[in-house]
């Protein structure tokens, strides 16, 4: 077997002993071990347990804190700023996410601005947690400058993922997250690990050339997904999630980074709209329409986003475990030693 297999408890207590091991404060241990523990759960690898390698690589590198407590600022009736303070976005997200709610219920909406932060994980967390406030989320956020725009073959841009949910009554909510690039950085990665060609269109080489070699394309640069119209939609998450908010660039990441290969380090932008102010008194009704249209989708045999994710989830809960690669594994042991 080439597979290690952890029940969901051991995947979260490994998750938390790695980062509390290496020098994490046990409050961010535990904000950055939960979102991980949901990656691995939902069966997104990119964003699970492999994170933990990232995590400790960045500390290790200099470029993170360990333990900077969130700094909370009531900027604005529809706007609350966290400066993370050089951490990891995670326990920032947790501090303001009430606050958000709070305001986006009195305003109807609102805003997160979290500002000087070290962001690595997947954003659907962060609108599932949105959502289940019975609340509309979208979250956007730049990373390094990994990415060429439409018709250039060097990187200016991040992966620059956007992620959007919609809370639907007794059943999961309505969540697509995806990268502006054809696909995200650690898939790159896990195809390297493994040995494994990338498809075509993820990726040109450092001459600008296609290639399939994922060592090439993290020496080289990735391509946005759907040409120039991925590309415009990273622009604008570079602008919203970047100067709109006082933070940085994906290039400007790029250049902080000073070839340390830590995780990227800007600002993240997130969304809160409340439907029954939206909605006023029909609330009901317009949520009613909006499930026509999921059914109108499911039932001519297409999926929803994140309906594999759901289903992925439910078979962890159901058998209570996960499993990774045993090289993976064999490779977070040693962040103990």
């Amino acid at each position: 077997m080439t597979e290690h297999t952890l029940s969901l408890d051991e995947a979260l207590a490994l998750s938390l002993n790695v980062l509390e091991k290496n020098g994490f404060s046990s409050e961010h241990a535990g904000a950055i071990a939960r979102n991980i523990w949901k990656g691995q759960r939902d069966e997104c690898h990119s964003h699970g347990l492999y994170r933990l390698l990232v995590c400790t690589h960045t500390l290790k590198s200099g470029k993170v804190s360990p333990d900077a407590r969130p700094k909370v600022h009531d900027a604005a009736p529809g706007l609350v700023r966290v400066d993370a303070k050089g951490a990891y976005s995670l326990l920032s997200f947790e501090t303001g996410l009430p606050i958000l709610a709070e305001k986006a219920r009195k305003q109807g909406i609102a805003a997160l601005a979290i500002n000087h932060c070290y962001h690595f994980s997947a954003l659907w967390p962060e609108v599932e947690a949105i959502a289940a406030q019975g609340l509309v989320g979208l979250a956007l956020t730049p990373s390094h400058s990994w990415v060429a725009p439409f018709g250039g073959t060097k990187g200016v841009f991040g992966t620059n993922p956007l992620a959007f949910a919609w809370p639907r009554p007794g059943q999961n909510p309505f969540v697509f997250d995806f990268a502006t690039s054809a696909a995200a950085r650690g898939e790159i990665e896990l195809h390297r690990r493994a040995g494994k060609a990338i498809p075509e269109g993820w990726a040109v080489d450092t001459e600008g050339h296609p290639t399939t070699d994922p060592t090439e394309a993290m020496n080289g640069a990735m391509l946005t997904f759907g040409g120039h119209k991925g590309s415009a939609l990273s622009a604008m998450i570079e602008l919203m999630a970047g100067p709109l908010i006082g933070d940085l660039l994906s290039l400007e990441s790029q250049a902080f980074d000073e070839g340390a290969g830590a995780t990227p380090y800007h600002g993240e932008l997130v969304i809160a709209i409340d439907p029954q102010v939206f909605m006023g008194p029909s609330a009901d009704l317009h949520s009613a329409r909006a499930e026509k249209l999921f059914e109108a989708i499911v039932d001519q045999g297409a999926r929803l986003p994140s309906q594999r994710r759901y289903e992925a989830r439910a078979r962890s809960e159901a058998s209570g475990t996960v499993s990774i690669p045993k090289q993976l594994y064999r490779d977070i042991l040693t962040l103990l030693d």
